[in-house]
């Protein structure tokens, strides 16, 4: 890899707006792994819970929670073309790229609906890779993996993401984390939690990088 201050973007509620979409296949399986569905008028609670607190909620086992994770990303794939930038979203991208940074996704997503839906946006020259880990409430290990085979630098990496998990793999494993708001938790959660930043809208997210990376 180039000797560049890495960023590295989560997918699902950080740059694609995948919820009510997720939502949606979740609750139309849930029935098939006797997993309660999500009403509608539990939407916003949803965003208040820890993924523990939900799985716990709705009955899902680890051993569900592969099954689903894995029948839930070839379910999207049909999808992807409705998948959404967040508002704003691609003009901080760019800003991000065009200052010198270097960028790569890591999702619970598929790589295959990752870079399909990347490339209908534009977006494909932005990121040098995509990579995906099957956290299961584990991410720390994903992103130490994902740093050996990317071969990113030692100390010179941020993460951006939309979860409370997000904030306590990057604690666990030594890097500074900007959270944000408009994703799966919402921001009083997430700021519990610490983050290094935090960014409320898309078109934040440069000025809280340069914050924790400035460019010289």
């Amino acid at each position: 890899m180039q000797d560049a201050d890495y960023i590295i973007f989560d997918f699902d509620g950080t740059i694609a707006d995948t919820l009510e979409l997720g939502l949606s296949v979740y609750n139309r399986i849930a029935p098939e792994y006797n997993c309660l569905p999500v009403g509608v008028g539990e939407r916003e609670l949803f965003r208040t819970k820890k993924p523990q607190e939900l799985l716990e909620t709705y009955g899902i086992s680890k051993l569900k929670l592969l099954t689903l994770t894995l029948r839930i990303r070839k379910e999207m794939n049909r999808h992807v073309p409705e998948m959404k930038l967040f508002d704003n979203m691609e003009s901080s991208l760019r800003e991000i790229r065009n200052a010198g940074y270097g960028m790569g996704i890591l999702t619970s997503n598929s790589v295959e609906n990752v870079r399909k839906f990347l490339e209908i946006n534009g977006l494909s020259a932005l990121f040098d890779f995509v990579y995906s880990g099957r956290s299961f409430l584990g991410k720390e290990k994903v992103i130490r993996k994902m740093i050996i085979r990317e071969q990113l630098p030692s100390g010179r990496i941020v993460y951006v993401g939309d979860e409370t998990r997000d904030i306590e793999a990057c604690r666990a494993a030594g890097i500074p984390v900007i959270a944000v708001s408009w994703g799966l938790n919402r921001r009083e959660l997430l700021a519990s939690l610490l983050p290094d930043q935090i960014a409320d809208r898309p078109e934040e997210l440069p000025a809280r990088l340069r914050q924790i990376f400035p460019i010289s």
